[in-house]
């Protein structure tokens, strides 16, 4: 089979598939329930016992309060991320965006999007821990 050929196939197959995953509704950013949120903080932290869950407006990211303080847990492409607060962040406001410094190498820092009622709510929650 000609190159030529072979290349417009598979990228038109690879095409098709983006598409149709597309149409079917299965490329939009997923949301957390409570207890997704719950089941991500307990696959990070297994031994803790969670009091209160809370979760963003969109969906995207949860505050969570266990038996030894708070953390959040937030979606990251199909996955989520779970980090503790130790009351070092540092939180800036840009927009619609509440941008916290995590001050932790492996997740440096993470964006919520949150309407300013909610971001006064959450920068006060997040300020609690220290």
């Amino acid at each position: 089979m000609p190159l030529e050929i072979l290349l417009v196939l598979v990228i038109g197959g690879i095409a098709g598939i983006a598409l149709a995953l597309h149409l079917l509704g299965m490329t939009g950013a997923p949301t957390l329930t409570i207890v997704q949120a719950q089941a991500a903080w307990l696959r990070e932290f297994p031994d803790s016992v969670i009091h209160d869950v809370t979760l963003s407006p969109d969906g995207r990211a949860a505050g969570i309060t266990d038996d030894t303080g708070r953390g959040l847990v937030w979606q990251m492409g199909a996955d989520t991320c779970a980090r503790r607060l130790n009351g070092g962040e540092k939180i800036e406001s840009r927009g619609n965006r509440m941008v916290l410094r995590l001050g932790d190498y492996a997740a440096p820092r993470l964006a919520l999007t949150l309407p300013p009622e909610d971001r006064d709510r959450w920068t006060r929650w997040i300020k609690e821990t220290s």
